[in-house]
């Protein structure tokens, strides 16, 4: 290639447009890429979470919804005291400075008493057991009520006055009653009652009717008793001896 026609393409107005079109995309793309990061991440945000606690779940979306924030739902409990549907914790705390877009979790009051489910604890533990497994399980559990039986030995549970079994649902707020053995009696003292049974009874008694009497004529004399041994078959070895007169 001769240098003439070297400068010419150097000096070429399309290679200086192409060049300073790439220069144009190049720098596009880096400021695209700072302002599309600092959009995408709401930066120089500062937005203030607000109390939500105690307010129903209405109002609460609402006030959020205002602030650019989003709420959803975890879990659920219950505060006897306190309306359905309204919250009891949030995950982010108040007066924490958060950007938009940024989803609040709360917790709410549930409509009706939560249940829980009776452990196998009847006539199967201790009472100190039992107490500290319905405890641990969230159960309020009262005084115990003391019954003949071994002592501290776990032999019923009451709720509300009657008597609920293993694997029962009850309600969470429910005071529970443990019926405590109070050490009067001991199990090897136990005894199996078993009840009869009647509906063969009167086939196994044979009732003995008494014999008849046979009627006699009025006109015939009535036996006179005499001293002779009836005869039965039977030999009297014993003599009769009569006395002086």
């Amino acid at each position: 290639m001769k240098s003439s026609e070297f400068f010419k393409k150097v000096f070429s107005w399309k290679l200086w447009a192409n060049l300073f079109a790439m220069a144009l995309v190049v720098v596009a793309a880096c400021f695209g890429v700072k302002y599309g990061i600092d959009l995408y991440t709401h930066h120089g945000e500062r937005i203030q979470v607000p109390i939500i606690r105690h307010k129903s779940f209405a109002d609460a979306e609402h006030i959020l919804d205002k602030l650019g924030l989003e709420i959803e739902i975890s879990d659920t409990g219950y505060v006897k005291v306190l309306p359905p549907d309204c919250i009891l914790e949030q995950s982010i705390l108040p007066g924490t400075t958060v950007k938009s877009g940024r989803i609040v979790y709360v917790v709410i009051n549930a409509a009706n008493t939560p249940t829980l489910t009776i452990p196998d604890v009847i006539d199967n533990s201790s009472y100190r057991e039992a107490r500290a497994k319905l405890e641990a399980m969230g159960f309020k559990v009262g005084d115990p009520q003391y019954v003949p039986g071994e002592k501290d030995w776990v032999y019923g549970i009451k709720c509300r006055g009657k008597l609920v079994a293993s694997g029962q649902k009850v309600p969470v707020d429910a005071m529970l009653i443990i019926q405590v053995g109070d050490g009067m009696r001991d199990l090897a003292d136990s005894v199996a009652y078993i009840e009869p049974e009647y509906d063969d009874f009167d086939d196994m008694i044979e009732v003995e009717e008494a014999p008849e009497e046979e009627e006699k004529p009025a006109d015939q004399p009535a036996e006179q008793p005499t001293d002779q041994p009836a005869a039965t078959g039977e030999v009297d070895e014993f003599e009769v001896v009569t006395g002086p007169e």
